[in-house]
């Protein structure tokens, strides 16, 4: 219904729409008063805070398999991860110092099994080199799920968790990723699979009629996955190219210790630490997997019990 106003009405309708109109303008104006140190201050943020996009590589591998990065969507996928991945400042610093106390462990292990070294990286992904848990009980450094643990050779119970011991986990990776790529005969889907597992990854090969990561629709999750490997990869081995300036020193370095052999029960590690000249605080820091403060035992198995070198700790001091 259209309104109407008569006409002695109309002058006062345009002068209170006027006022209104002027209102509202000063009220937006106002808004976006700044101080005049405010402005100097913009002007030294402007002048001297950059965000720079990033470069994508002209040519990049995985496990000696190439990343078709003239595909729009694979390059905007990889840009996706790189910049997430650059600009968390913090998070790839730490990847970075960390990586110095734990690659050569790895390196080694992935050597020894046959598996192309750039799965380091996706131990990054998926832990940060951390003895994490995830909110779906994935746990360690290789986030491993009890079931998938203990079918890959770790003992996991109430007293012993062996996704906490870094070299053993590692070790079950490694069975993982064979008998993943003796089902796929190509690294890149062996990746894919370690997220989503390999029969999720079975049904979508079958689905789509396709045979590589690339060319697959995926969950949200595993479509990025590979990619923040990627990233993580060409982060990690170019540092200084994204930004990240470190000295040697301040990379952490490894601990020196030492094995003890236990094969009987310990009634308090507490006590045991203390017999070992270190403290019960080191001695877990060094024996996660070493989930109670006794072990019970029964079964006298034999394990073997990290204890740090007496100057270890102190010796740590530049």
């Amino acid at each position: 219904m259209k309104l109407s106003f008569p006409a002695f009405l109309k002058p006062i309708y345009v002068l209170m729409s006027f006022v209104l109109f002027w209102t509202i303008i000063n009220l937006f104006s106002y808004s976006y008063v700044v101080s005049p140190e405010d402005k100097e201050h913009q002007k030294v943020f402007n002048d001297h805070y950059k965000v720079y996009s990033v470069n994508i590589p002209e040519k990049l591998d995985f496990a000696g398999e190439n990343v078709p990065l003239e595909y729009f969507d694979v390059m905007e996928s990889l840009d996706r991860e790189l910049l997430v991945n650059t600009y968390w400042q913090s998070q790839s610093l730490l990847h970075i110092k960390r990586a110095n106390r734990y690659f050569p462990y790895i390196d080694s292990i992935l050597s020894a099994n046959k598996i192309p070294v750039d799965f380091k990286y996706l131990c990054v992904a998926e832990s940060g080199l951390m003895n994490v848990v995830s909110p779906s009980g994935a746990t360690g450094f290789w986030q491993f799920m009890k079931e998938t643990g203990i079918e890959y050779g770790l003992e996991i119970n109430n007293e012993v968790d062996e996704r906490y011991h870094f070299k053993k986990s590692t070790e079950a990776a490694c069975k993982y990723l064979k008998t993943a790529y003796a089902k796929y005969k190509n690294w890149t889907l062996v990746a894919a699979s370690y997220n989503m597992g390999m029969s999720g990854l079975e049904e979508q090969l079958a689905r789509q009629k396709v045979d590589n990561y690339y060319d697959l629709l995926l969950n949200t999750e595993t479509s990025r996955y590979v990619f923040r490997i990627l990233s993580i990869k060409l982060i990690m081995e170019n540092s200084t190219m994204f930004g990240f300036n470190y000295r040697p020193k301040d990379l952490y370095r490894n601990i020196t210790t030492h094995q003890v052999k236990v094969d009987s029960a310990v009634t308090d590690f507490a006590d045991f630490a203390k017999s070992m000249n270190t403290n019960y605080k080191m001695l877990k820091t060094f024996n996660p997997w070493l989930r109670q403060n006794f072990l019970t035992n029964k079964e006298k198995k034999t394990y073997f019990i990290e204890i740090p070198d007496q100057a270890a700790r102190k010796g740590y001091l530049r």
